[in-house]
């Protein structure tokens, strides 16, 4: 029998993210999602996990300004300092919510950035999560995502993602294959 994580990020949005847990474990779910957990503190997360029997199995890294439209900064040369800040934030929330699958997302890379620019800062920065990562016991998931739903994001198709974990050479790094993304691309 499959196991399924609601995302909390996409269900239930009609309630505020700290109510959604509720109506999660009342769907019939053991496990969960969020993309960006850390408007909520850790220890209140933990708190809300273990009130409703959940399990928190995967949460994206840091992505920059979403509200402003970033779709992530790990292909950005002049945001490495960040995304490098963004992966010890993960960190720390992941151990303290029992998290040990994180995900990046690759980002838009702006027209006037080379695409092999865009591609080695990419490849450095996934070894350098995976590192850090290995080093807590946790895993780093890519996902591609589709060319519609996001235009411009840098890793959009399981075989780039699947080279680029070939190229990482990490032990840790895996595809996130999201079957929407998949089928949209």
């Amino acid at each position: 029998m499959p196991t399924f994580a609601a995302n909390l990020s996409m269900l239930f949005t009609e309630l505020p993210l700290a109510q959604r847990f509720a109506a999660c474990a009342s769907a019939g779910f053991r496990y969960c999602e969020i993309q960006f957990p850390y408007e909520i503190p850790a220890p209140q997360m933990a708190a809300l996990l273990a009130e409703h029997d959940l399990q928190l199995v995967l949460h994206n890294l840091p992505a920059g300004n979403w509200a402003a439209g970033e779709r992530g900064i790990a292909c950005l040369p002049e945001r490495q300092a960040e995304f490098r800040a963004g992966v010890a934030q993960a960190i720390a929330y992941a151990q303290q919510v029992g998290v040990t699958q994180l995900n990046c997302l690759a980002g838009i890379a702006p027209s006037t950035l080379a695409p092999q620019l865009a591609h080695d800062c990419l490849l450095d920065n996934v070894r350098y999560a995976a590192q850090q990562l290995h080093a807590n016991g946790m895993r780093l998931l890519l996902e591609p995502i589709n060319s519609f739903d996001i235009p411009g994001f840098f890793l959009n198709k399981p075989s780039q993602a699947l080279a680029l974990i070939q190229l990482a050479a990490r032990p840790n790094v895996f595809l996130q294959y999201d079957c929407y993304h998949a089928q949209r691309m």
